[in-house]
């Protein structure tokens, strides 16, 4: 294992805090991630006196620009291509109603007992007799060993203290596959309301974390079985339980959803595609129903479900950009191509999917084929050849038709100088008329065939050119 204080920087604060006769440690993640085998580029430095100091010094010596935030006593610097900060040793304490501590100045453990995990207390000396000695007076060693989650001092006191500590757990959790301690679990249940004095921004950034880990759907069976889904993501709490009229029941939507989770982030790294995942099938709760003889339905939940992706992104503080129409086109869309797959797939179903899906159509297939959670392997095994020439349908057409984002070749311009006049329902008719003849494959996506079409249908409606 490469000596991760081998790096120059280290060498040079070591220099720097000696001949200040201060005392130094790296702290947290780095220290961490080394012994997880993770990358990282984000050094933390504890300095028991002026971390700030210590910043500047290292600046005027590398050359580095150093940023100082006042308010937090912290500064930062960039240099061979890591992000280093430093603060002075410091010990807190908190008001029942806000995260924001009172600072004092401290020692290297009262530093160590503020941190939320013993994983993360982990420090290494920077001086030169002792330098690189491990300090881990809480066990983090041990519990990164065990893979255990646990907090160096009283857990209902590291929650209650900064509650958004509770939803680092389960990120931490999920990202390395890391059980909780039994007392850690017990802590969040009780202190679990403490939350809702946490910004919807900061519990976002856990929450997209826990989405982006390699198995997300241990972070949202953690958030459930603690309690803190229904207060964070009250949607997606909704989505939990079997409904049973008559001895039928429907599956359980929650489970289901987390399958396909799971699925897709076995494909994809992309955070959008995996929010679609999430919210495919958002809009069942609101659209379940039981019809004898038939079964439990859910007609329309994914025009409903695309509905309310706005209204999530909104109120969980994700971007109401590009981003946002994405997962929501992929909401609205998540049923086309299983509806394709079990009937007979023509060649207009197929243009109409490309034209409304476009450069998304890809994700969507991802989504649907991860979207087959049964536990039937025979069925699984047709849907899944199913899509596949549903797939081979997509390319084919693609290749003819050329219709994956396509404008109709007359545009409403061409139409209103062709024949003089202004901007009207029947430029809208004509133009809408061409794109579906397009669509249905009764004319080719070719300027002269939609011209001819564009003429005749001016003709009917009593158009003279100019």
């Amino acid at each position: 294992m490469k000596d991760p204080l081998s790096l120059p920087v280290f060498g040079k604060i070591s220099r720097i805090v000696d001949d200040m006769g201060l005392r130094a440690y790296v702290i947290g993640g780095y220290v961490r991630d080394h012994y997880l085998c993770r990358p990282c580029t984000d050094i933390d430095v504890v300095v028991v006196g002026s971390g700030v100091e210590v910043a500047r010094a290292l600046a005027r010596e590398t050359g580095a620009h150093v940023t100082v935030f006042k308010t937090f006593g912290t500064a930062m610097l960039r240099t061979g291509g890591l992000e280093v900060e430093f603060v002075g040793a410091r010990k807190e304490s908190y008001s029942k109603d806000s995260r924001k501590p009172v600072v004092e100045e401290g020692t290297l453990r009262d530093d160590q007992l503020r941190r939320d995990f013993t994983i993360n207390a982990l420090a290494w000396s920077l001086n030169g007799d002792t330098f690189g000695e491990l300090v881990d007076p809480f066990g983090g060693m041990e519990d990164m060993r065990d893979g255990i989650i646990r907090t160096p001092c009283d857990p209902d006191v590291t929650f209650s203290d900064d509650p958004l500590r509770m939803m680092r757990a389960v990120r931490f959790a999920a990202q390395l596959g890391f059980d909780m301690a039994p007392e850690t679990f017990e802590a969040i249940e009780r202190n679990r309301e403490r939350i809702r004095i946490v910004s919807r921004e900061r519990i976002i950034t856990e929450i997209n974390k826990i989405v982006l880990s390699p198995v997300p759907s241990i972070g949202f069976e953690l958030m459930d079985m603690t309690g803190l889904l229904p207060l964070v993501f009250p949607e997606m709490s909704r989505l939990k339980g079997v409904e049973k009229v008559g001895g039928h029941g429907h599956k359980d939507n929650f489970a289901h959803t987390l399958m396909v989770l799971d699925n897709v982030a076995l494909n994809s790294g992309d955070l959008w595609l995996r929010w679609a995942a999430i919210l495919h099938d958002i809009g069942k709760p609101a659209t379940k129903a039981y019809a004898p003889g038939v079964g439990w339905t859910f007609h329309g939940h994914e025009v409903v479900g695309a509905r309310m992706v706005t209204d999530i992104f909104r109120r969980m503080k994700l971007p109401l950009n590009d981003r946002m129409k994405y997962v929501r086109k992929l909401v609205q869309l998540h049923l086309r191509p299983q509806i394709l797959s079990d009937e007979v797939v023509t060649d207009s179903a197929v243009r109409r999917l490309l034209f409304e899906a476009g450069d998304d159509i890809d994700d969507l297939m991802t989504l649907c084929e991860a979207d087959i959670t049964s536990g039937d392997e025979r069925k699984v095994k047709r849907y899944l050849k199913n899509f596949a020439i549903v797939r081979r349908k997509l390319r084919e057409i693609e290749e003819k038709d050329r219709v994956r984002n396509f404008q109709p070749p007359v545009s409403g311009e061409l139409i209103m100088e062709t024949y003089g006049i202004p901007p009207c329902r029947v430029v809208g008719e004509i133009k809408d008329e061409i794109k579906e003849a397009i669509l249905d494959g009764r004319i080719a996506n070719d300027y002269g065939q939609a011209y001819a079409m564009m003429e005749e249908l001016a003709a009917r409606h009593g158009l003279v050119k100019r």
